[in-house]
């Protein structure tokens, strides 16, 4: 992919956060995630690549855009696999909470796993405990894994997982190792993408959660060298036949950072829609000036950016502001 790429990609997650920040606080999530999916699509049409989603919004038909299979781009350049969540925390956003995300990731056609939209259970963890930890591994073995390869003291190690009632085992098992918790409401990319940043203080992603989710923070994590295990997990006949569909005869295996992202190359990029550990929201400055909060990484670099920038909310053609 043309390095150029990373930048252009930004921009996309960048108006779409500016779109999605007025409608938060209101309570009003549909309306923050369509004014994200609207001037996220704009801005796609405006990339040079012949672009299919992969990770979307959902079928042709649950979907009036962003959904799997919709080509973007100006349908020149590579041909590309791209993932979506015009707004990763849908509920965070209209209610004001933490982590609330505008996320892209792009990598050569064929390159992302093509995950249905049913529960994946997942663990994550960042450089330094890359290769020691697993998901058939028990909890305890797991944390004091990462323990010894951050140089802390088990107490000193935070999990971060998603606080819902089919986590409650998951929860007491990670106390009675001795590790610490931090519970999100929602938002498992961002939590994903913190293990690897040590300002952030979160160590271990563990817990079920979205499977196309679990492919985008895959993505952010092959770019920063840290390691994501998923293993679907079907609910119905329905699904089984979709894991079958997509080639996975077996959904109890699990599936390796390099079945979630082929390769070594993708881009990956999000921007801050509410305050994060990493990322800083939008600010509203007045006389039609914003301020945005991005990341934006390519794996076979390994070049990480976060960036900062100051927006003329008049001067965007593609932003349609309320």
């Amino acid at each position: 992919m043309e390095r150029e790429l990373a930048m252009e990609i930004v921009r996309v997650t960048e108006v779409a956060a500016l779109a999605s920040a007025r409608w938060m606080g209101t309570g009003k999530k549909n309306e923050a995630d369509n004014a994200a999916t609207t001037a996220m699509r704009a801005m796609f049409d405006s990339v040079n690549m012949e672009g299919t989603v992969v990770i979307g919004e959902g079928e042709m038909d649950e979907a009036p855009m962003l959904y799997i299979g919709e080509k973007l781009g100006t349908g020149d350049g590579q041909k590309l696999d791209v993932a979506v969540d015009p707004l990763e925390g849908t509920n965070i956003v209209a209610k004001g909470l933490w982590n609330g995300l505008t996320v892209v990731a792009v990598a050569p056609h064929g390159s992302l796993l093509h995950a249905p939209d049913m529960y994946m259970e997942k663990l994550a963890v960042g450089p330094r405990a890359k290769g020691k930890v697993h998901l058939d591994a028990t909890v305890k073995e797991n944390l004091e894994a990462v323990a010894k390869a951050s140089g802390k003291h088990i107490s000193d190690v935070v999990a971060i997982l998603l606080d819902r009632p089919r986590h409650q085992e998951l929860i007491e098992q990670i106390r009675s190792a001795g590790a610490r918790i931090k519970l999100i409401s929602d938002g498992d990319v961002a939590a994903a993408i913190n293990t690897c940043f040590e300002e952030t203080g979160v160590d271990i992603m563990f817990g079920t959660g979205g499977a196309p989710e679990g492919v985008l923070a895959a993505a952010a994590l092959k770019c920063m060298g840290g390691e994501m295990q998923g293993r679907l997990k079907p609910e119905s006949d329905a699904e089984i036949e979709r894991c079958a569909g997509m080639g996975i005869t077996d959904h109890s295996r699990i599936l390796m950072l390099e079945d979630l992202v082929r390769g070594d190359d993708a881009i990956f990029a999000a921007t801050g829609v509410t305050d994060g550990e990493l990322l800083k929201g939008v600010r509203f400055l007045g006389h039609n000036l914003a301020t945005s909060h991005s990341l934006v990484m390519r794996a076979r670099t390994g070049t990480v950016r976060f960036v900062e920038a100051r927006h003329k909310l008049d001067q965007k053609p593609h932003l349609v502001m309320v």
